[in-house]
């Protein structure tokens, strides 16, 4: 493939356009071409994500409601714990875009491999404990659920926990690479890995009827494929990186310091925001079988309206994590303004266009007729708020966590999850008469209160005072 070129994005033609890009996305530390080979990658790969993901719950849906309702309750723990293993290769990431910034090649080299050894480690750890203790837990967290949606719950986790190290080695693969600025690279890694699982689930779930166990054989399978491909490819075939083994498996505790500094909080952040919503799932548990396939079919369509804010929350930690890698807070500043502005426009028109097209979309997920009315309910709901609060709630945080914020965030992301979105989730949902649909309006109240803390906190000085590592000051 001929490498793209910045003369290949000209907009000559249309000098109005080029002028205004100019104006919102270009600055000192990297203009609008830079920032849009960053982010190209990661939204194709976001999108492709969200659609293997739509796709294999539809076709889990062939297994019947209980498989269905069985992965999404699931689903809710497996984000739990993923998400504090993530957090260390986000930690990663900071620390490599920042390095990669001040133009530190061996602290990037040096950076890269701790986060993998540490993301692998401290996932195959939470996998573990967690198949040794997989029983219990579900009897606590989901023991009202249907006996048929257990027995499914449970061979899901044990596939889950198994998977852990392989999904680990590539988050942690992926991270590296988007902090050097490499997301073409990481969107190939995704690709490998959504489109090998969806082959598989087509052949295992589709054709050979296996239901949840193929799903976990696919799973496996495409994410220990990824791992080895992803190791390979930070080995071997980057132009930012030059490791070996040795420099992987060799613990700096330096740097692991620098990781942990943004990571700890993170999966801090992780660990009480993903509980509250394991605790949601818990009372949606109790709204019966019906409510849970309607919160995971919304879910799945709620998850492609935020495509391009999830992009940009990758995006924004490399460009926001370099422009503070050399001291430019200014540029980390106004690039973070655009770029949440356009996420909100852009997911402003795609929730419409997927309201719209629900009536070919939902049949995809073969629901009970009598819960379609309600999906279509929540799905205008989310599609007419999350364009005003969502890239505020969710993309601005990531700004502040790539400047080194990342113990703010922690905070205002525990408190904002447990004394609004779950508290005022039971009293809609179980006190109040509204259900599944009180539990979606309370998440969306929660993210109106996140923006308007996290926006205080941009306009402020605080959050650029952090210093991750030597001789980068923000000016």
């Amino acid at each position: 493939m001929r490498k793209l070129r910045q003369s290949d994005l000209s907009l000559s033609r249309f000098p109005k356009l080029e002028q205004r890009l100019d104006g919102w996305f270009s600055c000192p530390t990297m203009d609008w071409h830079t920032v849009l080979a960053i982010l190209t990658p990661l939204l194709v790969d976001q999108g492709f994500l969200v659609l293997m993901n739509l796709l294999n719950t539809a076709m889990i849906s062939s297994s019947g409601v209980e498989a269905v309702s069985a992965v999404n309750m699931v689903d809710s723990l497996n984000n739990f714990l993923m998400n504090v293993f993530i957090a260390i290769a986000t930690g990663g990431t900071v620390v490599v875009a920042q390095y990669q910034g001040y133009g530190d090649r061996k602290m990037v080299n040096r950076a890269g491999a701790q986060a993998l050894a540490a993301s692998v480690l401290l996932s195959a750890f939470i996998g573990v404990l967690m198949i040794l203790l997989h029983q219990p837990i579900l009897s606590v967290l989901f023991g009202s659920a249907e006996e048929k949606v257990l027995w499914n719950a449970r061979i899901y986790l044990i596939g889950s926990c198994a998977s852990y190290p392989l999904y680990a080695a590539y988050q942690a693969v992926s991270g590296a690479l988007r902090g050097v600025g490499e997301t073409k690279m990481s969107l190939y890694l995704s690709l490998l890995l959504n489109v090998t699982a969806v082959v598989l689930n087509i052949l295992l779930i589709v054709l050979l009827n296996l239901g949840i166990y193929g799903l976990v054989a696919s799973m496996l399978l495409s994410r220990g494929v990824c791992m080895v491909v992803s190791i390979f490819l930070l080995l071997r075939r980057s132009r930012h990186f030059s490791l070996s083994l040795r420099d992987i498996l060799q613990m700096d505790f330096v740097i692991q310091k620098k990781i942990l500094l943004v990571g700890i909080p993170f999966a801090m952040e992780q660990i009480f925001f993903n509980g509250g919503k394991i605790l949601s799932q818990i009372y949606i548990v109790m709204l019966g079988t019906h409510a849970l396939t309607v919160n995971a079919i919304c879910s799945s369509l709620s998850g492609l309206m935020q495509i391009p804010g999830n992009a940009l929350s990758l995006a924004i930690v490399t460009v926001v994590g370099q422009c503070i890698g050399r001291g430019r807070v200014a540029d980390a500043k106004k690039l973070t303004v655009s770029l949440i502005a356009a996420g909100s426009v852009s997911m402003l028109f795609l929730g419409f266009f997927i309201y719209a097209l629900c009536p070919v979309l939902l049949p995809l997920f073969s629901p009970p007729a009598e819960i379609v009315e309600t999906i279509r309910l929540i799905v205008l709901i989310i599609a007419t708020v999350q364009p005003f609060s969502w890239c505020t709630s969710f993309v601005l945080p990531s700004a502040l966590r790539a400047a080194g914020d990342a113990k703010y965030t922690m905070v205002t992301s525990m408190l904002s999850m447990w004394l609004v979105r779950v508290i005022l989730g039971y009293v809609l949902a179980i006190v109040l008469p509204f259900g599944i649909t009180g539990v979606w309006c309370a998440m969306m109240f929660e993210w109106f209160i996140r923006s308007a803390i996290f926006g205080s906190r941009l306009h402020g000085s605080k959050w650029y005072t952090h210093r991750l590592i030597e001789d980068a000051s923000a000016s």
